[in-house]
């Protein structure tokens, strides 16, 4: 199973945060608060938090500036993976998507099934990489954050998690643009 090879030193990454809401502000947004929480508990920086409408090419641009930056190497969005009319996150991210990380929205809605039952099949929570930043889509409650931070991205987002994690391939992923 996995671990903690404690003879690796850990290395911080630097994480967006983005509530998608056509509601939501800095002051209320909980499942930001609790992202950003956990971020910063566990080591990590907070690169950047914004609130972005519900409206996919803003979305979009957004994911495709943080992945133009150097100072992002993971973009965390909670909100908006619904299935509502206005749910249009999950859309955006695949706008962006280089590849996707199929097994991150399989592995949610294991841990989601644990939590919620069979409710689980109404997030579209999703993974993927664009320009060698890792993005990630949440559902847009506390506790979804919560469980998607704690029982996955946690782990994967720290070096010294075995067998495998995403920080130790970081610098190949966009090894494919290098090559001549």
């Amino acid at each position: 199973m996995s671990r903690i090879e404690e003879s690796k030193d850990f290395i911080a990454v630097r994480i967006a945060v983005l509530t998608v809401s056509d509601t939501r502000d800095l002051a209320d947004d909980r499942s930001g608060d609790v992202l950003v929480g956990r971020i910063e508990a566990a080591g990590h920086v907070v690169a950047d938090r914004r609130i972005i409408r519900d409206e996919r090419a803003e979305i979009a641009d957004q994911l495709r500036a943080w992945c133009a930056d150097d100072g992002v190497d993971v973009v965390i969005s909670t909100g908006g993976t619904g299935l509502t009319g206005r749910d249009v996150t999950v859309e955006a991210h695949r706008d962006v998507y280089e590849k996707e990380i199929d097994a991150f929205g399989t592995v949610f809605t294991i841990v989601s099934m644990n939590k919620i039952g069979t409710s689980a099949v109404q997030s579209r929570a999703t993974g993927g990489v664009a320009n060698g930043t890792y993005l990630f889509a949440l559902p847009g409650s506390p506790g979804a954050c919560k469980d998607a931070w704690d029982e996955i991205l946690v782990k994967q987002l720290d070096y010294r998690h075995r067998p495998c994690n995403f920080v130790e391939i970081m610098p190949r992923l966009d090894e494919h643009r290098r090559r001549k």
